[in-house]
């Protein structure tokens, strides 16, 4: 292995990355933020879900909401009871296989949505292309139960930024830096309501 080639990769790629979040239209974002929070003021439910590496991210996102919003920079205690009702569409394995192989793959999401989602909920949907037809189906479903819809996608949008209510649309066409730029966002959008909801300027952690 020639590791100075390597090193040479690695650090094209970080640039590249970096290039990436300099290029992102930050203010979908804050229409994030701003729809999250409201969803929380209102004892609404936030619901994600994704395909794959965004399967992961989704999971992540509902951690960041429910317990990094609420904890100490330290993280080892509890400072504000202004708690996010949270929950993962494909954290379930039984329920979403189940639906899988009795209805079809496309189903696995709107088929929990239409046990768990109420009007005026916020249900985040992770696809890299926009197209994931999965997502799209969940998408129909909730903005008929009067949901908000906010995708996370990259390159074009896909069908997904005609569907979704708010689309956050990763400038790039390479999938695994969409997934890099989706976790930041999910940190950018977890600190700024951390920030709000534990009326501070800056955070330590």
């Amino acid at each position: 292995m020639d590791v100075k080639n390597v090193e040479a990769g690695i650090n094209g790629y970080m640039e590249k990355l970096c290039e990436t979040l300099k290029r992102l239209d930050k203010k979908p974002l804050s229409l994030m933020v701003e729809a999250v929070l409201q969803a929380q003021q209102d004892g609404k439910k936030i619901i994600t879900m994704g395909n794959g590496g965004h399967a992961n991210t989704a999971a992540h996102m509902i951690n960041d909401l429910a317990k990094h919003t609420v904890s100490s920079d330290s993280k080892d205690s509890v400072v504000s009871e202004q708690r996010f009702k949270t929950m993962c569409l494909n954290d379930s394995v039984s329920f979403l296989t189940g639906i899988g192989n009795d209805m079809g793959y496309q189903h696995v999401f709107s088929e929990q949505l239409k046990n768990w989602c109420d009007p005026g909920d916020v249900v985040i949907g992770i696809s890299g292309s926009g197209n994931s037809a999965n997502i799209l189906e969940a998408f129909k479903t909730a903005k008929a139960r009067g949901a908000k819809t906010i995708a996370l996608s990259g390159k074009d949008g896909g069908r997904i930024k005609d569907i979704a209510d708010i689309c956050i649309i990763v400038p790039s066409d390479k999938m695994v830096q969409i997934e890099d730029v989706h976790l930041a966002v999910n940190h950018a959008v977890a600190d700024e309501l951390k920030k709000l909801i534990q009326h501070r300027t800056d955070l330590a952690g």
